[in-house]
């Protein structure tokens, strides 16, 4: 193919601590998605408050994926849910020391096991959901 019938891209090239910021940002939405509307649905409906939650994580992962790493891959997008779960972990832990008891907003309560998991790889898997494939630009996107 020439260049005539096929556009050329180029990698996009960002400041070192724009990607590890943008994960940021989002996990961030993410998180206070997460946070409302559990706080505001689990008194009305369980299932309904899970719902919303997956559906939010889901959102941030596209967002993200479609605005910050639109070329990335499969690699890449793992990475960000890695990095989403680890936050999220460190979150609960700390919340939990500073009021002295457990707090499970992010990833779900201990005393569903099953939810809990699906949460769990929800915020792993999800950005993965919205990968190009094309792991040329995973490390620059």
């Amino acid at each position: 193919m020439t260049t005539m019938t096929q556009s050329i891209s180029q990698p996009v090239r960002r400041h070192a601590l724009a990607t590890p910021a943008f994960m940021a940002l989002f996990w961030i939405a993410a998180a206070v998605l997460v946070v409302t509307a559990r706080a505001s649905l689990d008194r009305i409906s369980p299932i309904v408050s899970a719902a919303v939650t997956i559906a939010a994580i889901v959102a941030a992962a596209y967002a993200y994926t479609r605005l910050v790493a639109p070329r990335a891959g499969v690699t890449h997008a793992l990475s960000v849910g890695i990095t989403w779960l680890v936050l999220s972990i460190v979150t609960e832990l700390t919340i939990a020391a500073r009021i002295g008891h457990g707090w499970f907003t992010l990833i779900g309560a201990p005393d569903h096991p099953l939810l809990r998991n699906v949460y769990l790889f929800v915020w792993i898997f999800a950005p993965a959901l919205f990968a190009r494939g094309d792991e040329n630009h995973s490390t620059s996107a």
